[in-house]
């Protein structure tokens, strides 16, 4: 499904960042933009930035089960910085995902930002999950039966007598110390 991504540009609040940006909406259905201006009041502008896609993967059923069943489902917007004044960011891709936008929130290099899912994508994608969710049954993993309660003695070979050998048997290097 294509989402416009709208970035809201408002003046900085410090001298130090004569912008700040941030995601203030998604449009679903929207057709292609490259940073079209939508409105402007005083120093405030929103930009309709790009439309990347929302794709969902049937293997990732329960992060879009997780991110649907909090408080306020909400769309992750993964941007990335760039040089340019007039594009500050692209737009990397929207995902539905928390596990995957924290993924992207790891590294560092991207700016990940939150958004509230409008009503017609949480439908479309509580469908997909309803659609495509198994449910995974938890398997207990066994120990295996090796007996973890020997004491080991050592790597070495006591069969070894020069002191310098460091694979010595440490049973057989106190025996020659003692004597």
């Amino acid at each position: 499904m294509p989402l416009g991504v709208v970035l809201r540009r408002s003046p900085g609040v410090t001298r130090w960042a004569k912008w700040s940006w941030r995601c203030v909406d998604v449009l679903p259905g929207a057709g292609d933009a490259d940073w079209a201006e939508l409105r402007s009041e005083a120093e405030v502008t929103d930009f309709h930035a790009a439309t990347p896609s929302l794709e969902l993967y049937a293997d990732e059923t329960e992060a879009y089960l997780h991110g649907l069943t909090a408080q306020v489902p909400c769309l992750y917007v993964v941007m990335r910085e760039t040089e340019e004044d007039a594009r500050p960011f692209d737009i990397v891709l929207v995902t539905a995902s928390p596990y995957e936008a924290q993924d992207y929130a790891d590294s560092g290099e991207e700016v990940i930002e939150k958004i509230a899912m409008p009503a017609a994508i949480a439908s479309w994608v509580h469908a997909f999950v309803a659609l495509h969710h198994k449910e995974e049954v938890f398997k207990k993993r066994r120990r295996d039966k090796k007996d973890i309660t020997l004491v080991e003695d050592g790597i070495g070979d006591p069969r070894i007598a020069q002191m310098a050998d460091v694979y010595r048997s440490p049973v057989q290097a106190k025996k020659e110390r003692l004597q």
